[in-house]
């Protein structure tokens, strides 16, 4: 059985506007312009999209599950209203201090996708917006990608040369809506027309 075109997405800064506060209720989850529109292109391309967001609000009792479930209902929700979905939501509920395996930068939950699909994490994209998930997209072996609608937004040349340095191999793009663009294009077109890893496509 061959495995679904499959990609790995973060949810804050990508997704949704990042909240240094953690998106606690469904009103705090805030789509980024674009971004519903993407995942909703993918789809219709054939790709499958899964979410892999640390939520250690869980952990440090900021959020409860019910809280947390209301919110991915509600991110399902407008998703649907735009044409898109997402299969799941892998999520790791811990603190730092917990020592989990599955909370980035570890690939845990990378590993766990990969099992739950039956998909070759080398043949996935995982789009990040923070050195830690660069970090953990490298370890797990997928692809990584960067957009620069969260964390990375205000980052210097010099900055962003730091946070690539831990996946070199990583392509960096403006948000998820050029992310797309770049899929969509096809890999000869994306080849011709990046100006290479570092290179903003």
């Amino acid at each position: 059985m061959t495995p679904p075109k499959l990609i790995i997405l973060g949810r804050d800064g990508i997704l949704n506007h990042f909240r240094d506060d953690h998106v606690k209720a469904p009103e705090e989850w805030s789509p980024i312009p674009g971004a519903l529109d993407a995942v909703a292109r993918l789809n219709h391309a054939g790709w499958h999209a899964v979410v892999a967001t640390n939520q250690s609000g869980i952990g440090r009792g900021m959020i409860d599950m019910a809280s947390l479930n209301a919110v991915h209902a509600h991110m399902m929700k407008l998703l649907g209203a735009h044409g898109g979905r997402i299969d799941a939501v892998f999520f790791c509920p811990h603190v730092p201090e917990d020592h989990c395996d599955c909370r980035k930068p570890l690939p845990g939950l990378m590993k766990q996708i990969g099992q739950r699909y039956g998909a070759p994490l080398a043949e996935v994209p995982m789009v990040c917006d923070n050195p830690r998930d660069l970090e953990a997209a490298h370890a797990a072996g997928c692809q990584p990608h960067l957009v620069r609608s969260g964390r990375a937004a205000a980052l210097d040349d010099a900055s962003l040369a730091e946070w690539l340095a831990v996946a070199p191999e990583t392509r960096v793009h403006a948000d998820l809506a050029a992310f797309a663009d770049h899929m969509l294009r096809g890999t000869a077109d994306a080849a011709d027309l990046d100006s290479g890893p570092m290179g903003l496509a």
